[in-house]
């Protein structure tokens, strides 16, 4: 005579069960070609199925992970990338912005427009590129000149424009742009266009001072064409550099202002005197 199993009745939603027989169903816990709930609890109750909360990562493994991902998408590593964003979507925790960012990128992985940027660039012909800023608002751009740099934990497209920059660049390098690769839309449109090649970014020599602890502390940097210590009391090291960004080169004086006088060009002290002059207002009473 065979023995009947016990039996237990399940009162969830239909979402709910239609989720429990998915994985039954991708656990191989079937009878016949249909999934099999009771299949399912039963290797739950026996621990041959392990579970575990799905809420408890600390904050900065997430942010780890999503910028690994990041990163794997800026350098091209579409597959490595699609694996993180596989494994972070998985999370109960993930914040609603991320989890729309990575669900944007599972749909169109920007692999074509990377790969054509990469050739262009390595055939040296100009082309024609589609990109959102911040507020999500298009730009065209014609490059006649591109690489892609890191910058601040990120990579960029470091490029010679056809048409200049907004007015509060420095007149010698208005031809010059730094496009953030996750700006640029998976559908982005990227085609050849005519003209030259250029052989480089636009550069200009910037001449700093700098003083007290800085002076003793500072590393010099490949971009240095000059670096010697100035007949001074106290002492003052003065630098020659070649940069073709003001922005990141305000971004790295400004932590150190009290310490850093940027001398010449008079364009690119100006620029800088204009910043320190707006931060000023907003605490001056």
């Amino acid at each position: 005579m065979s023995r009947k199993g016990e039996s237990i009745t399940l009162s969830i939603k239909e979402r709910d069960k239609a989720n429990l027989e998915a994985i039954a169903t991708e656990l191989g816990m079937t009878w016949g070609d249909r999934p099999n709930i009771s299949k399912l609890v039963e290797a739950i109750a026996r621990r041959q199925i392990q579970i575990s909360k799905n809420n408890d990562w600390a904050s900065d493994r997430i942010e780890s992970l999503d910028r690994t991902f990041r990163l794997l998408v800026d350098y091209g590593e579409l597959e490595k990338a699609q694996i993180i964003a596989n494994l972070l979507l998985e999370r109960s925790e993930l914040a609603s912005p991320l989890r729309r960012n990575i669900e944007r990128f599972l749909d169109k992985p920007p692999e074509i427009w990377r790969h054509t940027i990469d050739r262009y660039i390595k055939q040296q012909q100009p082309f024609s590129l589609r990109y959102l800023d911040a507020a999500d608002y298009p730009h065209e751009f014609a490059i006649h000149y591109a690489k892609v740099a890191h910058h601040d934990k990120r990579l960029y497209l470091d490029c010679w424009c056809r048409d200049i920059a907004r007015a509060d660049t420095v007149i010698a390098l208005q031809h010059n742009r730094c496009l953030r690769l996750d700006r640029i839309p998976a559908e982005a449109a990227i085609t050849p266009i005519e003209g030259k090649w250029r052989s480089q970014l636009d550069q200009v020599y910037v001449t700093f001072n700098l003083s007290g602890n800085l002076a003793h502390a500072y590393q010099a940097r490949e971009e240095d064409i000059d670096n010697t210590w100035l007949d001074a009391n106290p002492p003052i090291r003065q630098i020659i550099r070649q940069i073709s960004n003001t922005f990141w080169f305000y971004r790295e004086m400004m932590p150190y202002a009290e310490d850093c006088e940027i001398i010449e060009p008079e364009d690119v002290r100006e620029k800088f005197k204009e910043k320190v002059r707006s931060l000023y207002a907003k605490y001056h009473d």
